[in-house]
């Protein structure tokens, strides 16, 4: 090896179920063909590995390699109906802590939409392991399931700090923070203070809230006015599939998945198995996925190389694959690959591109924010006790609080699928067998010891079936919970 030569960098290469194999292959020429030095090891993941009998859909062998090259680069993965548990894409982001999930897109020349002569340029940066994505999901009745949405503050600031660090890699100078702050007020408006103390520490960057749904209907109304969108979880997989509709569809569409020590790069869209082997399918996500890739790797030559050719070749507009023009005259997966290949070298006429440097990670992986470290006070100030029950409220109300004398607690209130109806205010609501029976203690400022819980449980359980609890605590004298709707 020569002394300005690079030594060769190896990454975990996964081909994928259905166009899988087919989108890999064409950004790996293409990465191969820039003269980058990457020795691949191909390793399987999905529909395969589930019919093997391996639940997660991710063997062994994989979480191996991917531990040891840190980066890998995957095509689409099925979670085939009636083999496995979990999502194999989830699990693997869920392995390595690839806590953000880059999105970007951008206007594409050549590619006709309503939105076509308006420069689209934007990037969803969403949390990637947290909210209902963490997949902890109950049967609380026969009738009632539940899905937990857990945000942490740890997690909050990694992504805002992420999306913040990844603004200033590529020149942006606008993000916003989507949430649903306005209604889940302590989960959604967990990141929306994290975000707005961060902000702070980036004066060059200028930082605004949106409520997520306007933040749809803003993107549909007037995208250009985005640059970076950060969101949750749930939100970002939404309005992610919502931007890359604006540009000309998930055959567009690259991803990052970024962490602390792995980075999983991935086309956004699925493994579309009636296409599968048909030599038609759009590859650009998938190549434009390793020219992500490569910048992580700080190939950013190749990185350019590839994205000029690309878009260069969609200006000539010659080969232009069937989901663009349909069917009449389109280009196979093969040969609008290797036009880009023929257009190493050149740049787009019409299409301007970003200059790129390194994401400074190293500022982005450290959280500094903490409610515990600076917490004096806590106490339990009641509990939320969650019951199946056939009746009305008043009889459910009524028999609770002749179960429960002698105990140093009062019945607040009973709520159905969060609204109050004990004791009644009115509401005209349609019940399930699902109860929240909220029980305070009858002195002020006391904190509730596990005898008074156990106490409780045993009385409630003389009459009703419970499923779980939720300890209602003060910190420093703030709630940390909810009210129902319509309990004062």
């Amino acid at each position: 090896m020569s002394a300005t030569q690079k030594p060769r960098r190896k990454v975990t290469l996964i081909p994928g179920d259905g166009i899988g194999p087919e989108v890999v292959a064409a950004a790996r020429k293409l990465i191969d063909a820039t003269g980058v030095q990457i020795e691949w090891e191909e390793r399987a993941a999905g529909a395969s590995v589930f019919k093997m009998g391996i639940a997660s859909g991710v063997p062994e062998d994989t979480i191996e390699s991917i531990h040891r090259t840190k980066v890998a680069l995957k095509g689409p993965l099925e979670t085939p109906i009636g083999f496995g548990e979990k999502s194999a894409n989830v699990t693997l982001r869920k392995l390595f802590e690839t806590f953000a999930n880059i999105r970007p897109v951008r206007e594409i020349p050549g590619v006709k939409t309503p939105y076509s002569g308006r420069n689209l340029d934007l990037v969803v940066v969403r949390e990637n392991v947290e909210d209902l994505y963490a997949g902890i999901e109950h049967m609380q009745t026969p009738d009632v399931a539940q899905c937990l949405k857990l945000i942490s503050r740890k997690g909050c600031e990694k992504i805002v700090r992420l999306g913040f660090e990844f603004a200033r890699s590529q020149g942006r100078k606008k993000i916003h923070c989507a949430t649903k702050s306005n209604i889940m007020k302590m989960t959604e408006g967990m990141l929306k203070r994290t975000f707005e103390e961060i902000a702070k520490e980036y004066p060059d960057i200028q930082a605004n809230h949106i409520i997520v749904d306007n933040c749809a209907h803003q993107l549909v109304k007037l995208p250009e006015q985005f640059d970076v969108i950060i969101t949750t979880n749930m939100n970002g997989d939404i309005l992610s599939d919502l931007t890359s509709a604006l540009i000309g569809g998930l055959g567009f569409a690259p991803s990052a998945n970024i962490g602390n020590e792995v980075a999983i790069f991935e086309a956004v869209h699925g493994s579309a198995p009636k296409y599968a082997g048909k030599n038609t399918i759009n590859p650009t996500a998938m190549i434009l996925s390793g020219v992500m890739m490569l910048r992580h790797l700080g190939e950013f030559d190749a990185a350019a190389t590839i994205e000029n050719a690309v878009l260069a070749t969609l200006e000539e507009g010659k080969f232009l694959t069937r989901d663009v023009i349909g069917d009449k005259g389109s280009a196979s997966t093969t040969d609008y690959t290797n036009a880009i290949l023929a257009n190493f070298g050149k740049k787009p006429k019409a299409t301007s591109t970003r200059e790129h440097r390194a994401i400074e990670m190293d500022r982005a992986k450290k959280p500094t924010l903490s409610a515990t470290a600076s917490l004096k006070d806590r106490k339990v100030v009641g509990v939320d006790v969650f019951i199946e029950a056939d009746g009305t409220p008043d009889s459910v109300g009524k028999k609770l609080e002749e179960n429960i004398k002698g105990l140093p607690l009062r019945l607040k209130m009973i709520s159905n699928r969060g609204t109050k109806l004990y004791p009644s205010s009115g509401a005209i609501t349609d019940t399930v067998n699902h109860w929240r029976c909220r029980f305070m203690l009858e002195a002020p400022g006391s904190d509730m010891n596990p005898e008074i819980l156990t106490g409780l449980l045993k009385k409630v359980e003389q009459s009703f079936r419970w499923m779980h609890i939720e300890k209602l605590q003060e910190f420093d004298g703030a709630a940390g919970f909810t009210k129902a709707q319509g309990e004062d």
